[in-house]
C-alpha cells in the first residue's frame, strides 16, 4: 500500500508539472492575441472589446505558472549538486541568448523592409523576448532559493518566505493607477533591493566547493550577469525604439527580481574570489577528516592490515605535501614488507644515509626496549637533511601496547618542509592506523581463540567417545566409573575388556601434562591396550609390552602411569601389576578393612629399553562377596581445600571403609559431594576420576 502512494504522488507530480508547462504556453499565446489586438483596435482607433487588465492577468499568470513549474521541477529535484544548479541557469540562459539573437537577426535582416516597421510585428517579437527572459529569470530564482536555503534555520526560512510572498504580491501592481504610482513604484523596487541584500550574503553553500569548483562557479556567474546584462538591454533597447503594449521594465516583479539575481551573483562572485586563497587549506583539512575516517572505519568494512598500512601512506602524503615516503612493516623485529610512494630502493638506502648524521637516526632502528614509547621524543621526528632531492625528513614509528610494529619516513624536497600541525596530523594519523592494527590483531586472536574452543569440543567430544560407555554389571561384580576433566580435554583414562566368560581386564592410568596433548597420548594408550588385551596376557607381560609399543611414539618428556587388573571370576581372584600409578584401594568385607596395594612399577615410556620388565611386579589376591576394588588417579588424593590441604589417602580409605554398605552408585555421589565440599570449589585443577568394582 505505501508503495503505491509514492507512485502515486509522483505521477501526480509530473502531471502537475505538464499542466503548469501546457497552461503557461496558452496563457502565453493568449498574451501576445490580447496585447496585437488592442495594438490593432488602436491603431484603427476603433473598440477592441477588451480592457488592459487582460493582458496584465494574463501575464500574471504565466509568471506565476513557470514560478510553480520550476519550483517543482529544481527545488524537488534530488540533486543538491551545486555546481549542477549553475550549470542549469547557465544552460537556460544559453538558450533564452540564442533565442533573442536569433530575434535580433531577423531584425537586422529585414531591417528595411515594411514589415518590420509593422508594430503589431515588433510587438509580436516583443512578446517572444518577454516569454524567454521571464522563464531565464524564474528559473534562476528558484535556484537562487535553493543555494540560500541550503542549510536553512527558522530566521532565515521567515524571511526569505516575507520576500518571495511580497516578490508575488507585487504582481498585482499593474492592476492599479494611482496618482502616487510612481513614488509607490520606486519604494516597492527600494524595499526588495534591500531584501535582496540581505538574503544574498547567505552564502554557506560555498563552502563546499573545492578549488577546481569555485572557478567554475565564477565563470558561471559570470556568465549569468552578462545574460542578465544583454536581456535587460535588449528589454531597455525595445522600450526606447518602439511602442509597445506591454512593457516588462514597467513591472515591479521583473525588475526586482532581476535585481537580485544581479545582486546575489555579484556578492557570490566576490566570497569567491576571498575564499580562494584558503580553500585549499580547507580542502586539505576535509581530506584529513575523510583519511582518517577511512583509517578508523577500515576493520569495519572488512579490509586487512596491508589496506590499513596503504591508507594510512595515501593519507600521510596527501596531508603534507610530499615529496616521497616509505613505510617499513615489521614482524618480530624484522622488516616484512616496505611500501613506497615515488621513491626507489637504492633511494631509500642512501636517504638512509643521510639521516644517519641526524638527531632521528635512533627512530630508524627498531626498537626493543619496552619503554619505547615513554623514550619517543616528538620534537625530534622532523629534520633536515643533507640530500640533493630532499631537504627535510619525518619520521613516526608505529607502536602498538610498547611494540614498534612499523615506520612512517616522509620527505619533502625543501628544507624545514614539515610544521608542528604536520607532526601532529601525521601523528593521529599513524595513532588510528595502529588503533585499526591493534583491533585486527585482537579480532584475528579472538577468531583463533573461537576455533580453539571450537575443536576444544571437537576433541572434548572425542575422547568421551573412547572412554567405555556402558560398564559391565552382571551376576559376579557392579562396575560404575567417575570422569571429570580440569580442562576442555584431559589425560586420564580408564577401560575394560571381556577376555572370555570367565576373565575380565581392566585398566586405569593416567597421561602426564594436561589439554590436547595429554588426550592425544590417552588415545595412543587405548589403541594399546585393545591391541594388547586380547592375547590374554598377565598383567606384567602386559605393561612390558605396553612400554614398549608406547616408547616408539611418546614424547621424550611424556610418560603414562597406569595399572592393569585381571579379574578371574572363576577362581575369583584378581591378579595385577602397578606402571607408576596410584595404589589401588581394595575393601575386605570379611576384615572389614580398606588397605593400598604396596607393589612397585615404573611408569609408561621412562625406561625404554628392554629392562623395563625389571621395574614391575605381578601380584594376585583373592576377593569375596561384598569387597570392593576401588582404582582412581591422583587428582583426587591431590585436591587440596582452601588451607593448602590435600584430600590425601587416609580421607578416602576411611570413606570408603565407612560407605562400603553402599552400591557404587551411592559410593561414587557420595565421594563427589565429599570431595567437593572439601575443596569448597568445583573448579579443578586436575582431572578426577575412579572406576569403583564391587563383588556380589
Amino acid at each position: 500500500m505505501p508503495k503505491f502512494r509514492i507512485k502515486k504522488n509522483l505521477i501526480s507530480e509530473k502531471g502537475l508539472l505538464r499542466l503548469s508547462l501546457l497552461f503557461a504556453i496558452l496563457c502565453w499565446l493568449s498574451l501576445v492575441l490580447a496585447d496585437i489586438f488592442l495594438l490593432f483596435a488602436e491603431i484603427n482607433q476603433a473598440n477592441a472589446g477588451i480592457t488592459k487588465e487582460i493582458p496584465q492577468l494574463l501575464l500574471t499568470l504565466y509568471i506565476i505558472l513557470f514560478y510553480f513549474f520550476f519550483k517543482i521541477r529544481i527545488q524537488k529535484a534530488e540533486s543538491i549538486n551545486f555546481i549542477d544548479l549553475l550549470w542549469h541557469v547557465f544552460s537556460t540562459g544559453l538558450i533564452v541568448s540564442l533565442i533573442q539573437l536569433a530575434v535580433s537577426l531577423f531584425f537586422y535582416l529585414l531591417s528595411d523592409s515594411k514589415l518590420m516597421q509593422n508594430p503589431l510585428m515588433i510587438n509580436f517579437f516583443y512578446h517572444v523576448n518577454l516569454g524567454a527572459i521571464i522563464v531565464f529569470l524564474v528559473s534562476t530564482f528558484i535556484v537562487w532559493k535553493r543555494l540560500i536555503l541550503y542549510q536553512k534555520n527558522k530566521r532565515l526560512l521567515i524571511i526569505w518566505q516575507v520576500f518571495e510572498y511580497s516578490l508575488l504580491a507585487s504582481l498585482l501592481y499593474g492592476f492599479f493607477q494611482t496618482n502616487v504610482q510612481q513614488w509607490l513604484f520606486n519604494g516597492l523596487l527600494g524595499f526588495f533591493f534591500l531584501f535582496g541584500i540581505i538574503l544574498s550574503f547567505n552564502l554557506k553553500w560555498i563552502a563546499y566547493l573545492n578549488f577546481k569548483q569555485k572557478w567554475r562557479s565564477i565563470l558561471l556567474l559570470v556568465l549569468v550577469i552578462l545574460y542578465l546584462y544583454y536581456f535587460i538591454n535588449n528589454l531597455f533597447n525595445f522600450s526606447q525604439e518602439f511602442n509597445l503594449v506591454l512593457d516588462l521594465l514597467d513591472n515591479i516583479y521583473i525588475l526586482s527580481v532581476a535585481g537580485f539575481i544581479f545582486l546575489y551573483a555579484l556578492i557570490s562572485i566576490l566570497v569567491i574570489l576571498f575564499n580562494l586563497p584558503t580553500s585549499s587549506v580547507f580542502e586539505q583539512k576535509i581530506s584529513e577528516v575523510l583519511n582518517f575516517q577511512r583509517l578508523s572505519q577500515s576493520i569495519q568494512k572488512g579490509d586487512n592490515e596491508n589496506q590499513v598500512y596503504e591508507v594510512l601512506l595515501e593519507s600521510s602524503n596527501n596531508a603534507v605535501f610530499s615529496t616521497s615516503s616509505w613505510l617499513e612493516i615489521y614482524e618480530n623485529e624484522e622488516t616484512i614488507n616496505t611500501l613506497t610512494y615515488n621513491i626507489t630502493d637504492l633511494k631509500i638506502t642512501q636517504v638512509r644515509k643521510s639521516i644517519q648524521d641526524s638527531g632521528i637516526f635512533a627512530y630508524l632502528n627498531k626498537q626493543k626496549s619496552n619503554n619505547f614509547e615513554k623514550d619517543l621524543n616528538y620534537n625530534k621526528l622532523t629534520s633536515n637533511l643533507n640530500d640533493p632531492d630532499y631537504g627535510s625528513v619525518l619520521v613516526m614509528p608505529l607502536i602498538i601496547q610498547e611494540r614498534q610494529i612499523g615506520l612512517l619516513v616522509v620527505l619533502k624536497d625543501v628544507t624545514d618542509g614539515f610544521n608542528k600541525e604536520m607532526v601532529n596530523i601525521i601523528s593521529s594519523f599513524v595513532n588510528q592506523a595502529c588503533i585499526s592494527i591493534e583491533n585486527f590483531e585482537l579480532l584475528s586472536e579472538a577468531l583463533k581463540n573461537e576455533r580453539y574452543k571450537e575443536e576444544l569440543k571437537i576433541a572434548e567430544r572425542v575422547q568421551k567417545s573412547l572412554l567405555p560407555q556402558s560398564l559391565i554389571s552382571n551376576e559376579e561384580f557392579e562396575m560404575i566409573a567417575f570422569y571429570e576433566s580440569a580442562d576442555e580435554v584431559g589425560g586420564d583414562y580408564y577401560d575394560f575388556y571381556k577376555i572370555n566368560d570367565t576373565k575380565t581386564a581392566v585398566i586405569i592410568g593416567d597421561v602426564s601434562g594436561k589439554g590436547t596433548s595429554a588426550s592425544f597420548n590417552m588415545s595412543q594408550m587405548k589403541g594399546v591396550f585393545h591391541s594388547l588385551v586380547q592375547f590374554n596376557l598377565d598383567s606384567k607381560t602386559f605393561l612390558t609390552k605396553a612400554n614398549h609399543a608406547l616408547s616408539s611414539c611418546l614424547e621424550k618428556s611424556s610418560f603414562i602411569t597406569a595399572a592393569y587388573y585381571n579379574i578371574d571370576h572363576q577362581e575369583k581372584s584378581i591378579s595385577f601389576s602397578r606402571a607408576g600409578h596410584c595404589p589401588g584401594l581394595f575393601y575386605s568385607k570379611k576384615d572389614d578393612k580398606a588397605t593400598f596395594f604396596k607393589n612397585k612399577g615404573m611408569g609408561l615410556g621412562i625406561v625404554r629399553n628392554d629392562n623395563y620388565e625389571d621395574f614391575i611386579d605381578i601380584n594376585k589376591i583373592y576377593y569375596n562377596s561384598g569387597d570392593i576394588l576401588f582404582l582412581y588417579t591422583d587428582g583426587i588424593i591431590e585436591a587440596k581445600n582452601t588451607d593448602g590441604e590435600e584430600f590425601g589417602y587416609n580421607r578416602l580409605s576411611q570413606y570408603l571403609q565407612e560407605t562400603n554398605g553402599n552400591s557404587p552408585q551411592e559410593i561414587q555421589k557420595g565421594l563427589i559431594k565429599y570431595l567437593y565440599d572439601f575443596i569448597g570449589s568445583e573448579d579443578l585443577e586436575d582431572d578426577y576420576t575412579a572406576l569403583i568394582i564391587k563383588f556380589l
